[in-house]
């Protein structure tokens, strides 16, 4: 199993306040009609499961099928003119390949996205049909994960043509935008007791967060992430950075080596609780959506629901409990493989 690894870096907690409330309301006003104002749903079977009142912010059914186009857009949005004549390259397995792409091509700006190899087929067939529709210069570079690095690559290549990074997690406008997910579901279900968001590099986990704590104060914010890549949970509970090298996970969405610059101090600093679950518990919970809630979620996009439910009931009646799923770009092929590891999940 990969294991997280400590290194001599603690967070500039100066950084924590580096996005605000203010900033995430002025995301909100930029994806307004650009964005889905995705909805939350509810299941009885799901309370009785879990032991609690379930508010399902189903970010599967954002454009792009996943929160990430949210601070994709709202990052490009901020762009100079110039910045936007010459273009951008993020890098991506998947969801934010998909939501710089598709934002690129509704606001006119060359993209190159710098993808793995082993990247799902679902999410790069989808991002090379939205750079299609992006100016010229847009294209999908390719990498192989086990022997480079795709910040090292993303980084030549914008020198070289002089591109703009804009990077998944770890970028004040993304995670501005990231955190509108978790404002919606504020405005729409007040006096939550807890939110349950995914974390890979925490963009969303921090937004969020900061969202929350703005607007619900009391609410607990508890992040999840897969026990193969605990790089965040070891980095929260020690105040040392973690960082991982390509943990095996089926959540892809959450294999990034490490928390950011200003994630980290974000995450320190406003959330309540990190906690990582398997990859038997996230096949579990994604074939759970697609059979009782007959919505089709990733195993990434259920870090937050498997966290939920390593944490039910302990007290929790009555309570209010949030979680964001965060994707649906599944490759159907994988529901075989899915069943075998949920056999060996807790019930």
């Amino acid at each position: 199993m990969t294991t997280a690894t400590p290194t001599d870096i603690t967070p500039d907690l100066s950084l924590a306040g580096a996005v605000t409330i203010d900033d995430i309301r002025a995301a909100s006003a930029r994806l307004e009609g650009v964005a889905k104002r995705t909805p939350v749903l509810t299941s009885r079977r799901l309370d009785e499961l879990i032991g609690a009142s379930v508010f399902l912010k189903c970010e599967n059914l954002q454009r792009v099928g996943a929160f990430k186009f949210r601070g994709a857009y709202n990052a490009l949005s901020l762009l100079d003119d110039e910045a936007r004549h010459t273009g951008v390259i993020a890098y991506s397995s998947g969801n934010h390949a998909q939501g710089v792409a598709c934002a690129a091509a509704q606001l006119g700006v060359p993209a190159v996205i710098v993808m793995p190899a082993n990247a799902p087929r679902v999410k790069r067939q989808a991002t090379e049909g939205y750079l299609e529709r992006a100016p010229a210069g847009s294209e999908v570079v390719e990498y192989d994960p086990k022997t480079q690095v795709r910040e090292e690559i993303g980084a030549q290549i914008a020198d070289k043509r002089g591109l703009t990074i804009i990077p998944p997690y770890d970028h004040p406008g993304v995670i501005a935008g990231q955190g509108t997910a978790a404002l919606e579901l504020h405005e729409e279900i007040p006096d939550l007791d807890e939110l349950h968001v995914c974390c890979g590099g925490g963009g969303l986990l921090s937004g969020s967060a900061i969202a929350t704590k703005a607007t619900q104060p009391g609410c607990r914010v508890i992040g999840v992430e897969p026990e193969a890549g605990d790089d965040a949970t070891k980095s929260f509970q020690t105040g040392v950075l973690h960082e991982v090298s390509n943990p095996d996970t089926i959540a892809d969405g959450a294999r990034t080596p490490r928390l950011g610059r200003y994630t980290f101090p974000m995450v320190r600093t406003h959330v309540d609780e990190m906690l990582s679950v398997s990859d038997a518990e996230l096949a579990r919970w994604a074939l759970f959506c697609m059979e009782r809630l007959r919505i089709v979620v990733e195993p990434t996009g259920v870090l937050g629901l498997a966290g939920l439910a390593r944490r039910a009931g302990g007290g929790r009646a009555g309570r209010r409990v949030g979680v964001i799923l965060t994707g649906g770009n599944l490759d159907l092929s994988m529901i075989p493989a899915l069943r075998t590891l949920a056999a060996g999940s807790p019930t």
